[in-house]
């Protein structure tokens, strides 16, 4: 499959929605917004990514089918990368395939990732493209209602 990135057009926010809110994925990510049935929250979220000078957001395609997203955002030294890809294409490569496009976008480093520690699917892509554990936390996961620990990945200087 042709794996490609492309800014986010308002024709992806739907399919962002729904992908959002599979229970599995939510589950697996962990770190989700309180709420992700929330429809005007999400928009909110999606306005303010797209009106950010700070965030680069792409959308991952698949043979020019929406797969997912992928983003770097944040402060210069504290840039973090996040993705999300649609359940029916996990296992496939599409993850880190997304994931190598958009490093190859950004090239500012170091860049910053974090995975709930127990997704061991997320930890592999991120090890793929170069990251590597920096520290490890507990935070607050709203999908699990829980506090759960948290891996801080690393990539570059």
């Amino acid at each position: 499959m042709d794996v490609s990135l492309r800014p986010v057009h308002d024709s992806d926010l739907p399919v962002f929605f729904r992908q959002s809110n599979d229970p599995e994925a939510l589950h697996r990510a962990a770190f989700t917004p309180e709420n992700p049935a929330d429809r005007d929250a999400f928009e909110a979220h999606w306005a303010r990514i797209r009106a950010s000078e700070q965030v680069v957001a792409r959308t991952v395609l698949g043979d020019g089918d929406v797969l997912g997203s992928a983003a770097v955002y944040g402060e210069p030294g504290e840039r973090e990368v996040t993705y999300w890809i649609d359940r029916a294409y996990w296992g496939k490569g599409i993850a880190t395939a997304a994931l190598r496009a958009l490093l190859a976008e950004v090239d500012e480093r170091p860049l910053f990732a974090r995975v709930a520690a127990d997704n061991a699917a997320s930890l592999r892509v991120l090890r793929r493209c170069g990251f590597e554990v920096s520290a490890r936390a507990a935070g607050y996961a709203p999908a699990r209602g829980a506090e759960i620990e948290e891996l801080v990945l690393t990539l570059g200087p």
